[in-house]
């Protein structure tokens, strides 16, 4: 016959050690840390998450997307294109896709398709050119988009201003 006894110190011990376990297992749930997008390289703002990218139609939402970010442009597109997004990414589309993960968006999701870019003049960018937005819609859903100088070895960023492409 084996008889095995547990001491009420043993079990506060274990019963401690339980809930400290638990504890932390319900914090991780609770409050998660994980930013990240598909790339875990790349880092996507709270702030970024928040932003209406959705039942994007008229001229007036286009706008409004774009006050989201703090930019004031033109009533009206200066240009709207019909784009193709390719099925296989080149390295410029490749470093083009991390500034759009930046911003919470994938055009991963969108090879193949055709888009409608539009392109609108920012009028409060603190810049003595020309500066422009452009939004990449499909299904009425910003996918992607960048703001821009007019000139071809000027700036590019995201919408939001510290999203800046690296080349």
């Amino acid at each position: 016959m084996f008889i095995y006894s547990i001491k009420a110190q043993s079990i506060k011990l274990y019963l401690s050690i339980t809930l400290s376990v638990l504890s932390v297992i319900a914090v991780m749930i609770i409050f998660p840390t994980n930013n990240y997008d598909k790339d875990e390289s790349v880092v996507v703002s709270q702030s970024i998450k928040e932003k209406n990218y959705k039942n994007i139609e008229t001229s007036e939402d286009r706008i409004e997307f774009l006050k989201q970010f703090g930019w004031i442009v033109e009533p009206d597109p200066r240009d709207i294109q019909q784009i193709t997004i390719p099925v296989k990414f080149d390295s410029l589309y490749e470093k083009y896709n991390k500034l759009q993960l930046k911003e919470g968006l994938d055009l991963e999701k969108y090879k193949g398709k055709t888009v409608k870019k539009y392109t609108y003049l920012v009028s409060n960018y603190d810049y003595d050119g020309l500066v422009y937005a452009n939004l990449l819609i499909y299904k009425n859903r910003v996918i992607g988009g960048d703001i821009c100088s007019a000139i071809s070895d000027g700036f590019m960023h995201g919408f939001s201003k510290d999203n800046l492409f690296q080349t």
